[in-house]
């Protein structure tokens, strides 16, 4: 038999498609590779009883198929089912097997459900012991006790339980779905939770105890939370009236704001600063408070006149001596005589420039309460007249020894040098002067004579609050 070209083309075309197919079949659906063991590493899982498990089941992992069941056989401790899994997959060791079923009438498979991800994976000739692999109940005992549960029910109740159930879960397939799925998302949560869960439930006895010693505490809460309940509604028709108020007020109050838009936040971060100053100085204000009550009881009680006129009485009374320039006062640091404003001026100018405070040594006699002894409340022990100051490592130096400043006027502005006292310089003598008991008189330091007539023995025994105002002599 002759054959043309057109045939034999046809021969080899038919040839190739059949090759194909073949291959497809053979390497796709029969899986030939796998049912001769190539690329697959055989795994033993021991079992107590095969539940219906068979030759050739699928084996999965994850959900997603890693092998099948290649032989199931009877020992003397139950069923050894080998099952060939694929190369490349790497299954944690530390897992659970078990046998489920596809469907109701049985297709059997293992599902593979791993403990952890940190566990080496599963190697060629490992075993999966009895102990964490579990079979389905046998489904002939399961209708067997289904059975006996409902003949154990009247047949009118039974239909009475069918037909109220119907009614209750009647077109809820979708809400039972979701149900389920959350049921079984809550499950799986909880598993990997488990240490947590655990710690929760070994210690909720305690947490427990806490609310059952805390049980008057609580009652009281919700007595008095009930009591707040029965005014709220005794008083239903105000709080109607605050809410349908609220909304205005709020417009008024924002209105408000507006309208101090321009001078509020001046005002607010004025607030700040000054809080700023009260936080560090929290502890002079606090003993501020503490002592000025006392100090006002004690005046209060110090300067209640006497009942009689005699100066025995042991209280204050009032005194006119002035005592001017005892001790002297205090013009050091401040501006000199000629550039003092004149206390008839109304007008307001702006402050000279610096600081103008008594700057004599701090332990000096005169003005002891003045700015240079201010304490530092940020730095214990140490004292200076301004906040800066008292922030700085810069201590405080006089301008002079004495009372009354001598060198340049505006010693405060202009920095001049500061001099500064002999270092052995002796303390200055005690002024003291004898006078005539007779007349009063005695001769100051400038060498001239002066008078004092209460020294003298005619000075009057009680003296009026009119010598205390007239000089002496």
């Amino acid at each position: 038999m002759r054959l043309n070209r057109r045939i034999k083309i046809q021969l080899v075309i038919f040839a190739v498609v059949s090759l194909v197919a073949g291959s497809v079949m053979v390497f796709g659906y029969m899986k030939l590779p796998r049912l001769i063991g190539v690329d697959t590493y055989p795994v033993t899982l021991e079992l107590r009883s095969a539940g219906g498990l068979y030759e050739r089941a699928l084996v999965t992992y994850r959900g997603t198929e890693v092998g099948q069941v290649k032989s199931v056989n009877l020992d003397d401790n139950g069923v050894r089912a080998v099952l060939a899994l694929k190369s490349g997959v790497d299954i944690p060791s530390n897992l659970t097997a078990e046998v489920h079923s596809q469907s109701a009438i049985g297709e059997q498979y293992v599902a593979l459900l791993p403990r952890d991800s940190d566990s080496p994976p599963l190697r060629k000739g490992d075993i999966i012991d009895s102990a964490r692999a579990s079979v389905p109940p046998d489904i002939n005992d399961l209708l067997s006790a289904t059975n006996q549960g409902l003949t154990a029910i009247p047949g009118d109740n039974l239909k009475t339980v069918i037909d109220e159930s119907y009614q209750a879960v009647g077109g809820l397939g979708p809400e039972l779905s979701r149900i389920v799925d959350g049921s079984t998302a809550l499950a799986t949560d909880a598993k990997r939770n488990l240490a947590e869960l655990t710690n929760v439930i070994d210690n909720g006895g305690a947490l427990a105890d806490t609310q059952t010693d805390t049980a008057d505490s609580i009652q009281s809460w919700a007595g008095h939370l009930a009591e707040v309940t029965r005014q709220v509604e005794g008083n239903d028709n105000n709080l109607r009236g605050v809410l349908n108020a609220a909304p205005s007020a709020a417009r008024e109050v924002a209105a408000l704001f507006d309208r101090l838009t321009p001078t509020l936040p001046v005002v607010a971060a004025n607030f700040a600063s000054v809080n700023q100053v009260a936080v560090a100085y929290n502890p002079s204000i606090e003993q501020m408070l503490v002592l000025l009550p006392q100090g006002l009881a004690v005046a209060g009680a110090t300067y209640v006149p006497g009942q009689s006129t005699n100066q025995r009485y042991k209280g204050s009374y009032q005194s006119f001596n002035l005592n001017q320039n005892l001790p002297p006062p205090c013009t050091t640091g401040y501006l000199p005589a000629q550039q003092r404003r004149s206390p008839i001026f109304e007008d307001s100018p702006e402050p000279p420039a610096g600081d103008l405070y008594c700057r004599i040594p701090q332990n000096s006699d005169n003005s002891v309460r003045g700015a240079r002894n201010y304490p530092c409340v940020t730095k214990p022990g140490k004292r200076a007249p301004t906040a800066k100051m008292c922030e700085s490592d810069e201590q405080y130096v006089p301008l002079n020894d004495g009372y009354n400043w001598k060198g340049d006027p505006n010693a405060t502005t202009t920095g001049q040098s500061i001099p500064q006292p002999p270092s052995a310089a002796p303390p200055a003598p005690i002024a003291v002067a004898e006078y005539d008991p007779a007349t009063g008189e005695y001769i100051g330091p400038d060498g001239k004579v002066y008078r004092q007539a209460d020294l003298a023995n005619t000075a009057p025994a009680d003296k009026t609050w009119q010598s205390m105002l007239i000089p002496g002599g």
